[in-house]
């Protein structure tokens, strides 16, 4: 029979810490009207006979506010990069120069912005219901160590307080995140 252990209430905080982080990088990948190197980090390539990202097959640097270059390593691969930007859904059109590519970043529509910052909220919804998850399991299992008897009532009380504490601050900052990206993606 195995023993049960007692929750590590540091694990599951840790599991939320990862469901913001992964709202950040998704956040990274939204386009706000000014150019940014993240904007690519979502778009991947077929190379080589795998998927790979841009920034792997290419430097992406931004060299002023509203253009992104692409320096590509192998020149065989440009036409296929060109093709994986254009075809990402960003509204991206890339002009090939040689071995790079130089990518214009057009302003954003009012109706553009709307539908960015509802993808936005999307994405936090996503990342709160991770969040919760997490909560969820924290709570059975507390459930269960409380039944097999490796924690008392008492501190399993505790412990769902302090779980619910750091769910409650892991969805608050996923909100701030949110209202931050909002303000940006609107911004003329």
């Amino acid at each position: 029979m195995a023993t049960a252990e007692k929750p590590d209430v540091a694990r599951y905080r840790d599991r939320m810490d990862k469901a913001v982080l992964a709202l950040k990088e998704e956040f990274g990948s939204l386009r706000t009207g000014r150019a940014s190197a993240g904007l690519l980090d979502q778009v991947h390539v077929e190379a080589y006979g795998s998927r790979m990202a841009i920034n792997q097959l290419g430097s992406v640097s931004v060299p002023e506010p509203r253009s992104i270059t692409v320096s590509i390593y192998d020149k065989a691969l440009v036409v296929s990069v060109e093709k994986a930007i254009r075809n990402a859904g960003l509204g991206l059109n890339p002009v090939v120069e040689g071995q790079n590519l130089r990518i214009p970043v057009p302003p954003l529509t009012e109706e553009r912005r709307r539908d960015l910052a509802k993808l936005a909220g999307k994405y936090a919804e996503q990342q709160k219901i991770a969040a919760r998850n997490v909560r969820r399991e924290a709570m059975d299992d507390l459930r269960k160590a409380e039944k097999d008897a490796v924690i008392s009532q008492d501190e399993q009380k505790r412990l769902e307080a302090d779980v619910q504490k750091i769910t409650d601050e892991a969805v608050r900052r996923i909100d701030d995140l949110l209202k931050t990206k909002e303000q940006e993606i609107m911004q003329v």
